[in-house]
């Protein structure tokens, strides 16, 4: 057998440079990554938790035709001089029907669209309390509360920064599956948050990897622009002939009656053998009137982003143009980012994305709890720089993952203590979360030896508060909604009840780890270099007793275990 070419002193391997590079993309934007998985884990709930933040609405959905036939009749009334209308037929998920058009002459700053939601049984605009519900974590899961597009960019970039720890880890763990069977709580330190982080990445590896590159690929027009930049003039030759459901046709400026919309949705339906997820008037009372239908993105996994569609003369209901085959290239492209959306998703498959999903969050916080855990058995007492180091990140560490969930408690338990008629409200809402959020960062900080125990706890009394205020504040709490099957509610009260369990138990797991003695790092590794040469163990002994030496005065001193659960 040849043997293996002599590697130089101080070269490093494939796996101990993928091994560096693994551990530093991950840290870098491992906080921003935490909230992202974690707000991104909630959205595919987002009409659920919108309708848990509305309590007072109460309906249900309606055939499409019926509804679209109600939109029409409410549009034709209120908004009959609009450039455009946008209709959405209710669902089971979203039972209302939901309204968009544009004004032809917006105020001064504003963008002349105009929201509205109607009850289909009366045809009546529903107003519930002002919220963003599910809409706000599904927004910040990829803009991150920030400006177009300085938002999209940071949550580009750090979804990069995912991809490339997630391979890299793949390269420098030679064991991956078989470590996945391997879990030691018992061990504690290191070795427990080392087998809870493999676990966690190997559970959803196929789905992490997914997740993480489709997100890159959503982003594809904005992050690699240079195509089409080549091939087009301006970006709108672009969209109109990849999207040409969106295509906006001009007006001819002569009054005509627009075409009944229902008629139209019943031929599609039949044609698709499907659900029409969107219609969409260019010009209504124009002579240059088109409808436009998109199937529903639900009736296929490709149909996220570009579903079939079929155009229609708004005034004669002629057919003008249709698209049902997609190329091979629109198919991929529509199928991964469909995958990432997760709309086709029945309510099982729905909670498997949810739950792999927060193993995902769950994989990331582990990732940072871990870089913390390796390094306190290599700290060397009396290093002001290592003993700075590990307490920022730390202190991050615990301000973020306990941070943000108390922001989502924050979040709901805002929605139901405000003022229902209160200005703002929504506005109100998200800075609860974020002064949450805040409040726990500067809590870590000034509370360093208690401040996991204490933020965990904290972010557990919230969320078992959310179903407790929810009994005080809406008639639609668990002693109502359980009796009566309103699964939306029950679930909301009843994850936030578990999701509590699981966070006391965590905190509990840190006040122990708290009082646990602290062992010096060398002294850890002197024991367990008991059956070691004679003179080793010598050796290591002398260094254990140097690190557990007390420092000299002036001298940074980190306590090595801290309260980490």
């Amino acid at each position: 057998m040849k043997a293996g070419k002599a590697r130089a002193q101080g070269e490093e391997g494939l796996r101990q440079s993928m091994s560096w590079l693994h551990t530093w993309a991950g840290l870098i934007f491992g906080w921003v990554l935490f909230a992202m998985f974690l707000t991104g884990s909630l959205a595919f709930f987002r009409p659920e938790i919108t309708s848990w933040m509305q309590p007072e609405i109460q309906t249900r959905p309606a055939p499409a035709v019926q509804a679209v036939e109600t939109a029409q009749r409410y549009l034709s009334e209120h908004a009959a001089d609009a450039k455009r209308w946008f209709i959405t037929p209710p669902s089971s998920r979203e039972p209302l029907i939901q309204l968009l058009y544009q004004v032809p002459k917006p105020k001064p700053g504003e963008r002349g669209f105009v929201r509205v939601k109607l009850d289909p049984a009366t045809g009546q605009a529903v107003t519930g309390r002002a919220t963003r519900g599910g809409d706000f974590f599904y927004r910040f899961h990829f803009e991150l509360e920030t400006a177009f597009p300085w938002g999209r960019w940071l949550a580009s970039i750090a979804g990069m920064f995912m991809l490339v720890a997630i391979i890299s880890g793949i390269i420098t763990h030679k064991k991956i599956f078989t470590d996945f069977f391997t879990f030691r709580p018992g061990k504690g330190g290191q070795r427990a948050w080392m087998d809870g982080h493999n676990v966690l990445s190997v559970l959803g590896l196929p789905f992490h990897l997914m997740i993480t590159f489709s997100g890159l690929v959503l982003f594809m027009v904005m992050l690699m622009p240079a195509g089409i930049q080549a091939v087009y003039e301006n970006p709108r030759q672009y969209t109109d002939e990849v999207f040409k459901a969106f295509k906006v046709t001009p007006p001819l400026n002569q009054p005509a009656q627009t075409a009944p919309l229902a008629p139209l949705v019943e031929q599609a339906q039949q044609h698709w053998q499907g659900r029409v997820g969107r219609v969409t008037v260019n010009n209504p009372g124009d002579a240059g009137a088109t409808v436009v239908l998109v199937r529903d993105a639900a009736d296929g996994v490709s149909f996220g982003r570009l579903a079939p569609y079929m155009r229609f003369d708004g005034v004669t209901g002629e057919l003008q143009e249709s698209e049902d085959e997609l190329s091979a290239t629109v198919m991929t492209t529509g199928a991964i980012i469909g995958l990432h959306l997760g709309l086709f998703a029945e309510p099982l498959l729905r909670w498997f994305y949810f739950l792999v999903s927060l193993a995902g969050t769950g994989m990331v916080a582990t990732g940072l709890v871990l870089w913390i855990a390796k390094r306190r058995q290599k700290a060397r007492p009396g290093d002001v720089r290592e003993a700075f180091s590990l307490r920022l990140v730390d202190g991050l560490n615990a301000g973020t993952i306990a941070g943000v969930v108390f922001g989502v408690a924050a979040f709901f338990l805002a929605n139901r203590l405000l003022p229902a008629e209160m200005p703002g409200r929504q506005v109100w809402e998200v800075r609860a979360f974020f002064s949450a959020w805040g409040l726990s960062l500067v809590y870590a900080f000034l509370f360093q030896r208690r401040k996991w125990q204490d933020l965990l706890g904290i972010a557990a009394a919230a969320l078992a508060l959310v179903p407790v205020v929810n009994v005080f504040t809406t008639s639609r709490h668990l002693g109502v909604s359980l009796p009566a099957g309103d699964w939306i509610m029950a679930g909301f009260d009843l994850s936030c009840l578990a999701s509590a369990l699981l966070f006391g138990w965590m905190a509990r797991k840190a006040a122990r780890a708290a009082k646990a003695p602290a062992k010096a790092p060398g002294k850890a590794r002197a024991e367990r270099s008991a059956t070691v040469k004679t003179a080793a163990a010598t050796a290591v002994s002398a260094v254990a007793q140097v690190h557990a030496a007390p420092a000299a005065p002036g001298q940074a001193v980190y306590e090595p275990r801290g309260d980490t659960p």
